[in-house]
């Protein structure tokens, strides 16, 4: 059948490269088909919009965290100012020296230095005796306590003179007991 006469055919026939660029092609129109591009499009769409509700739910989230965060560090900041103004008030000279009265502890007499060769360095002298009503009423000794109990509305710490605290008594008020 010579060409062009019987079977219309809707492609123009090629010459040359035409013809051989076109061989390497099917021979019938492809096409494509559409339902999987389609599923594949909106498949990456979904799976975009669920990984950024995701992202945004992680980031709310964290930045709950933080602001918890932030505020128990807050707290805890103040926490510790206010247990550093408590140590500074302990530590205060005049806190010390009240405390250390309070506990029959007395001012300490010139201080004396050994030297590495053997030798000492200054002359070193007692602390100041105190008199027993000088003393709290827990280092006093049992007889000046019992007075100082039944002239005052303290309560008596002190007992007799057969108790644990007596050699205590005798070391806080200066007194050395014999062998």
């Amino acid at each position: 059948m010579p060409p062009g006469k019987g079977r219309v055919s809707r492609k123009p026939e090629l010459k040359g490269r035409a013809a051989r660029l076109a061989r390497l092609f099917p021979a019938g129109r492809a096409r494509a088909a559409r339902t999987p591009f389609v599923l594949l499009v909106v498949l990456l769409l979904g799976g975009g919009l669920i990984g950024l509700l995701v992202l945004n739910s992680a980031l709310s989230e964290g930045s709950f965290r933080l602001d918890d965060l932030k505020t128990d560090t807050k707290n805890l900041t103040d926490e510790e100012q206010a247990l550093q103004r408590d140590v500074d008030s302990y530590s205060a000279p005049d806190a010390l020296q009240r405390r250390a009265r309070e506990l029959g502890m007395v001012p300490g007499g010139d201080p004396a230095f050994l030297n590495r060769d053997g030798t000492v360095k200054g002359v070193p002298s007692a602390a100041p005796r105190q008199s027993s009503a000088e003393l709290p009423l827990a280092l006093r000794p049992p007889e000046v306590a019992a007075s100082a109990s039944v002239s005052s509305s303290a309560p008596v710490t002190a007992t007799a003179s057969a108790s644990p605290s007596a050699p205590v008594t005798a070391a806080a008020s200066g007194a050395t007991a014999g062998p």
